[in-house]
């Protein structure tokens, strides 16, 4: 009998209830990383369309001294994909890691829509909102 030869390798799972990169790597997708150094607003909108937001959204951080939008974005993201985390550490990022916490967010729906679209999950209904980004740079 002979035995099916494994054409694919198996990725490397994802750390259950973790981010897939860390706040400080933005040496992993340096395009996002030149480009929200060199337009940050502009940025952010980019992502809170890709989440599925309104890419004015982040517009409104403006306002006051807790940004609404980054604590929006790092919560949504994090109830999404169930990663660990609480409104009050999305509130510190948010606040004292600003550019940091809108990178890590773009690398994550990247990474997610990555490992959605390599995979031939049934779960399709948690990604529906990332179709846009499968195969795609938010740059």
């Amino acid at each position: 009998m002979s035995r099916p030869v494994v054409q694919v390798q198996p990725q490397e799972a994802q750390d259950a209830g973790q981010w897939s990169t860390g706040l400080c790597e933005c040496y992993k997708d340096m395009g996002d990383c030149c480009f929200a150094l060199c337009c940050l607003p502009l940025f952010t909108c980019k992502v809170a369309g890709a989440v599925g937001a309104c890419p004015c959204l982040p517009l409104l951080d403006c306002i006051g001294c807790v940004p609404p939008a980054s604590l929006a974005m790092r919560a949504s993201v994090r109830q999404r994909y169930g990663i660990q985390g609480s409104v009050c550490s999305d509130c510190v990022y948010g606040c004292c890691c600003y550019t940091l916490s809108w990178l890590q967010i773009s690398r994550e729906l990247k990474r997610r829509a990555a490992t959605h679209a390599s995979s031939s999950s049934s779960s399709s209904h948690r990604y529906t909102a990332l179709t846009s980004l499968q195969g795609a740079h938010l740059v």
